[in-house]
């Protein structure tokens, strides 16, 4: 049976599994529940000054797929709105009464080191883990100097960092916004501030959709709307990724990342430590779902690790980073096909419209005396792209098979076809 313990940063795990900074890590009634279901840790969420923030209604909206699926959630809730004494209060009671499950609490206050300092021997004293700093959140803290104010700034994120370094003992995870250019500056600048760690990604910047009627965004409040923080599954490419350029970054390479985006199952939380993840967070699919689908995730991964022979998570965890490289270091000379399994075709035609209309025509049509559809890859003018295989509703029909054409690995800053090709 596979070991799903984890050690990050220090902190110690009886799984990877931990529930994100958000509504339901806002109480002890939330966090005790989602313990009992199995939760390895909790962030609890985000702490600030009193008196304390004030929210709206109302404050989520989805974006939906097919029969309603909610693909992507959003939210224009800020940080806590109960009181700085009563969550402290609670978190030490929680931690209390379960030790072995990692407590790490999240944290905002404006850019001024006296708040910091002030704060942080207060957290420290109610047993938690580890801190983690919100500098992501995308809406309403912003506006005050906090939140991505923070996080798109490499050297606030560095500064307040090392604050935080000098007045605490905990573990310290620096939170990072996706809403920046290139994700690997505020990483860099926290490594620098002496982070212990960085966890990814917070919230997008958002409106999933409108009311026409009225000409207001959701989630309404009166007569106006605001844009929020974007999550679940939609992000989950975006927040791989990102996860991906700092772990395979020379200047980030090994600090620990937990992973944070659209994980909704096994495979995503497995993806994400292939990809450099030590833990990973998750919030909106137990929102949508509740918090017993931690068994389904602990019992998913430990079968595929089993199958796969890894004992714990660490013999996989950041196993695909180094296959993550950039575009110009892919080989050139890698050639795929696509082969159509006719036993499997249902003859819907949806490839050969798809690669008709908007790719390589490489799809045939072929129509027989009684009417009936067969089609086949024309492989002179197949350039392996996937997007039949895409398309494609039946699982395996369609499969991209390797070419044997004997040539070399070649990739663009090699190929003479490239006018700035490096010289041999």
């Amino acid at each position: 049976m596979a070991d799903l313990s984890i050690e990050f940063c220090g902190i110690k795990s009886p799984n990877p599994f931990w529930l994100a900074s958000a509504p339901p890590t806002d109480k002890a009634y939330n966090v005790v529940r989602a313990f009992e279901a199995g939760w390895g840790g909790v962030v609890w969420k985000t702490l600030g000054e009193d008196p304390a923030a004030v929210n709206v209604s109302s404050r989520y909206s989805a974006h939906y797929g097919k029969n309603r699926e909610v693909l992507g959630f959003n939210n224009i809730e800020l940080i806590t709105d109960r009181s700085l004494e009563i969550n402290l209060i609670e978190i030490t009671q929680v931690k209390k009464d379960w030790p072995d499950r990692a407590m790490i609490v999240s944290l905002m206050l404006p850019c001024e080191e006296a708040l910091w300092a002030e704060i942080l021997p207060k957290v420290e004293a109610t047993g938690a883990d580890g801190i983690e700093l919100n500098f992501g959140c995308p809406h309403g803290m912003p506006e005050r100097g906090m939140g991505a104010a923070v996080g798109q700034v490499p050297e606030y994120v560095k500064l307040v960092t090392s604050w935080c370094k000098k007045h605490t003992k905990l573990p310290v995870i620096v939170k990072l916004t996706p809403n920046i250019t290139d994700v690997r500056q505020p990483a860099r600048a926290a490594k620098e501030g002496g982070a212990d760690a960085v966890s990814l990604i917070n919230t997008i910047n958002s409106i999933t959709h409108l009311d026409l009627d009225r000409m207001i965004a959701f989630p309404i409040v009166g007569n106006a709307s605001t844009h929020g923080g974007y999550c679940g599954s939609a992000v989950k490419p975006i927040a791989l990724n990102m996860v991906a350029e700092i772990a395979r970054d020379p200047e980030t390479r090994g600090l620990p990342i937990s992973g944070i985006g659209g994980i909704g199952n096994w495979r995503d939380a497995a993806e994400f430590i292939a990809l450099g993840a030590g833990s990973v967070q998750v919030c909106t699919a137990a929102m949508l779902h509740g918090f017993r689908i931690v068994e389904e995730m602990k019992d998913g991964l430990s079968r595929w690790m089993d199958e796969q022979g890894y004992e714990n998570i660490a013999a996989f965890s950041g196993k695909a980073v180094a296959n993550t490289t950039d575009w110009k270091y892919l080989d050139m000379n890698y050639e795929v096909i696509a082969q159509i399994d006719q036993d499997k075709c249902i003859k819907c035609g949806k490839c050969y419209v798809a690669c008709e209309d908007t790719s390589h025509q490489s799809i045939a049509q072929l129509i027989d005396a009684a009417g009936v559809r067969t089609y086949e890859v024309i492989k002179s003018e197949c350039v392996g792209c996937n997007l039949c295989e895409i398309t494609c509703p039946v699982e395996a029909c369609i499969t991209m098979v390797p070419q044997a054409n004997g040539k070399a690995y070649m990739n663009w800053t090699q190929d003479p076809r490239n006018p700035r090709a490096e010289l041999a």
